[in-house]
């Protein structure tokens, strides 16, 4: 098996293996991971049979100031993409060889981050084994929430009552493939910004340019829904990131006329019971900050109103 670096002229190759993974989402293509590189200097690593097959690729990014390497520090996760045909002792291998790699880099520190089990498209996990192997201790977990769609668990009384405010007061969910999306997203991302400075004083990962770019790339991928009042204007909504397991709640946000409605009761428990059709999970996102350590209550109680339960998010060290 060879191992060999990332490079640009390597890109059909790499997007195919992501393509014929089964733990891969569009977050690892290079449409994606690279709309920031100016922020992350890459070092991703492909794992090739002697004839030139990629049986898996690794995203990754070093950070030689701190002489650390993260898979990838501009993801959610990452860790090893494996398609079908790696095994358990292939994928020792290449952890093995990546580790050598980057050592020989000059980083002393190697930050994973394995793509949740949710994701897989069939078990995939054999990472988690290579990374115990190689003496991996876990150094963070936050906690997402998911639904299962197959299966979904009943509504808490509380979510249905809002859910049913929002719809006697005319409220309805507007999938913005079907409307003006770029006029939507605007709106949207005002409220979203306003919402997470007032409340967390923060900001959205991504500028409204930013997720503009990206809905280019992956337009059928990163979907908007909006809550509408009577009159057309948008009260709420979210972003979607479709996966080929699981719709992924990217952001998610209310103005105040919005809460006072129930606006994403009503998104919420109308997504849940039937739009998304070909995904089997709608994962909330992580409820927890500081590595884990600290549990937000109120924002967690709400998603597990809707039926969601934990999905653990976890990330590895490892010394090199």
């Amino acid at each position: 098996m060879q191992t060999v670096s990332y490079a640009p002229d390597r890109k059909a190759l790499w997007d195919a293996t992501v393509e014929a993974s089964r733990n891969g989402t569009f977050l690892m293509k290079r449409d994606y991971m690279d709309y920031h590189k100016d922020r992350f200097a890459d070092c991703s690593l492909l794992f090739l049979t002697d004839s030139g097959k990629c049986l898996a690729c690794l995203p990754s990014n070093f950070n030689a100031t701190e002489r650390r390497v993260e898979t990838h520090g501009g993801l959610t996760y990452g860790g090893l993409v494996c398609t079908p045909e790696v095994t358990t002792a292939m994928a020792l291998d290449m952890l093995r060889s990546a580790r050598e790699t980057y050592r020989r880099m000059g980083a002393a520190t190697f930050i994973y981050k394995p793509v949740p089990h949710i994701y897989h498209t069939y078990p995939c996990e054999e990472e988690l084994y290579a990374l115990f192997r190689a003496g991996a201790v876990l150094s963070a977990r936050a906690v997402s929430t998911a639904v299962d769609l197959t299966c979904p668990r009943p509504l808490s009384a509380l979510r249905k009552r809002k859910a049913a405010k929002a719809l006697r007061a005319g409220l309805t969910v507007d999938d913005c493939r079907l409307c003006d999306a770029e006029a939507a997203l605007a709106d949207f991302w005002a409220i979203l910004t306003d919402v997470l400075a007032q409340r967390h004083h923060t900001s959205p990962v991504h500028t409204l340019r930013e997720i503009s770019l990206l809905r280019s790339r992956f337009e059928k991928e990163i979907r908007l829904y909006v809550v509408r009042s009577p009159q057309g204007t948008v009260l709420g909504g979210c972003v979607a990131y479709m996966t080929r397991a699981v719709a992924h709640i990217q952001y998610i946000a209310a103005g105040s006329e919005g809460r006072a409605c129930g606006a994403l009761d009503l998104l919420f428990s109308t997504l849940i019971g039937g739009r998304f059709t070909r995904q089997r999970y709608l994962d909330f996102g992580i409820s927890t900050e500081q590595g884990g350590s600290v549990l937000n209550e109120g924002l967690i109680f709400q998603k597990e109103g809707f039926g969601g339960r934990a999905v653990c998010y976890d990330t590895y060290t490892i010394n090199l």
